[in-house]
């Protein structure tokens, strides 16, 4: 029986780049994929509908979340975000791990609803350089009080740190993919996601004991 995949979630606050380093991770592991997220906000300028998330309006977005079409879904600074739930369970159910690159808020549903979900906490390397990130990213124009209020929250993330199983911090974008590399290797040997395919071969050696 082919084993089922494994669900990794990625957090960080807003501006840390996880986005960013899960895209250049993803191609660089076999049978790996990006989940992309519906949101109820409309595209940036460089933005794609179906590759960077599922553009959808409002009401469709209320449609789903009523009728339990998301795994997990929140609002974030004025936006609504959501995992399909459906799109989820297919690829896990072919034996594919998943990456989803979500809030705080929504990787303690996911971790909740799915045991064994790995989660990963993407950290800057400091405040001062995650307030220049905000003002520097491409596609947005922040206020001085939405600034301040993203970096608020941030600093409320960074409290969730022990959530988590394991922290990279974002200093160095090809080293942080490296990082991020080794866990999700790791992780698919741990003791926790190992699979009936593996158990298999080891019951074998008692059995002809």
């Amino acid at each position: 029986m082919q084993d089922r995949g494994t669900l990794f979630v990625v957090s960080g606050p807003s501006g840390t780049g996880k986005t960013t380093l899960v895209e250049a991770l993803v191609p660089r592991i076999p049978s790996l994929a990006l989940s992309r997220s519906y949101t109820s906000r409309p595209p940036r300028p460089n933005e794609r509908d179906g590759v960077d998330y599922n553009f959808v309006t409002p009401d469709r977005f209320e449609t789903m979340r009523e009728t339990g079409g998301f795994l997990e879904w929140a609002n974030i600074f004025g936006h609504l975000y959501g995992t399909s739930a459906l799109d989820t369970r297919r690829q896990l159910d072919a034996g594919r791990d998943l990456i989803l690159v979500i809030n705080v808020q929504g990787a303690r549903e996911v971790q909740r609803l799915n045991a064994g979900t790995i989660g990963i906490f993407v950290l800057p390397p400091s405040p001062e350089v995650l307030q220049c990130r905000l003002r520097q990213r491409s596609g947005i124009h922040l206020t001085e009080e939405e600034l301040q209020g993203r970096l608020t929250v941030a600093r409320q993330e960074v409290e969730c740190l022990k959530d988590y199983d394991y922290v990279v911090v974002n200093d160095d974008l090809e080293v942080c993919i490296e990082h991020l590399r080794c866990i999700i290797l790791a992780a698919r040997q741990s003791q926790r996601v190992i699979g009936g395919s593996v158990q298999a071969v080891a019951r074998s050696f008692g059995e002809n004991g």
